[in-house]
């Protein structure tokens, strides 16, 4: 994802006071830990989250209360014509687990 210039301190705001119920539903569609990084050079948010084995959080784009935050964070990122952010995927090119 990628914040417009000068945004950082707005987006983080609005982070922190994430809405209970967006961050309920982050919950339940299986997200159980969710960080998002910020390089301050290319304005790039990379995003890393957890998820249950279960889990359904290919369906949080279709949630009101999730094009509702896309509205209200559309001012300081780049957005699609829906507002939902523009994402790059990226390819994974390391891992490393623990052996247990």
């Amino acid at each position: 994802m990628k914040l417009k210039p000068g945004f950082k301190d707005e987006y983080k705001k609005r982070h922190d006071q994430i809405w209970p119920e967006l961050k309920d539903a982050l919950l339940k569609a299986g997200i159980y830990e969710y960080s998002i990084f910020f390089d301050q050079y290319s304005h790039t948010l990379f995003a890393f989250q957890k998820l249950k084995k279960d889990h359904e959080s290919d369906q949080l784009p279709e949630l009101s209360i999730m094009k509702k935050w896309w509205d209200h964070m559309k001012d300081i990122m780049e957005v699609n014509p829906d507002n939902s952010p523009v994402v790059v995927p990226l390819e994974e090119v390391f891992y490393l687990e623990k052996d247990e």
